[in-house]
């Protein structure tokens, strides 16, 4: 028995290898974070609010951008056009009472340079989540919606590094 597990553990670590060697071989690495082109940022957001500190973790993240509070002393600044939360009916029951709700977050934003040119246009980024709604449950259903809020601002944080990566110096 000993020599059969011995050999079991054996083609189980060269199956690892295999499908290690395999991943590697066409090129898969774990995403991580993308370096921004510039060395500077101002960051067009309330440094107090849940986006706007976010966003600032999201880019020191990044290894190689600082975000400063002078808009001139930046390499770039991110300029905040649009940062709304909106909440919609989707659908009533029978009675008239809400069902579901439709609820979407939406920033708009353009990238400038220090000289004022533009880095990057206007680029609005939207994320919409719906859920089922029950007056039985109201707490419930209001802690709920904050929690997709809170996903979906994680969803477009991404969203806005990504593009920010893809600008070149």
């Amino acid at each position: 028995m000993p020599a059969n597990a011995a050999r079991r553990s054996l083609v189980t670590g060269l199956g690892a290898l295999v499908v290690a060697a395999l991943a590697g071989g066409c090129g898969f690495r774990m995403r991580g974070p993308r370096p921004l082109a510039f060395k500077t940022l101002y960051v067009g957001l309330d440094a107090n609010s849940e986006l706007g500190s976010a966003l600032r973790r999201r880019v020191l993240t990044s290894g190689t951008t600082v975000v400063v509070d002078d808009p001139a002393a930046a390499d770039a600044r991110l300029e905040v056009l649009q940062n709304s939360r909106d909440r919609e009916i989707l659908t009533l029951s029978s009675s008239g009472n809400v069902r579901e709700y439709l609820i979407i977050l939406t920033i708009r934003f353009r990238l400038v340079g220090r000289s004022g040119d533009e880095l990057l246009a206007p680029v609005t980024l939207s994320v919409r989540r719906d859920y089922k709604f029950d007056d039985a449950e109201i707490i419930a259903k209001e802690r709920e919606e904050a929690l997709l809020f809170r996903d979906m601002e994680n969803d477009l944080l991404q969203q806005v590094m990504d593009r920010l990566a893809t600008v070149a110096p």
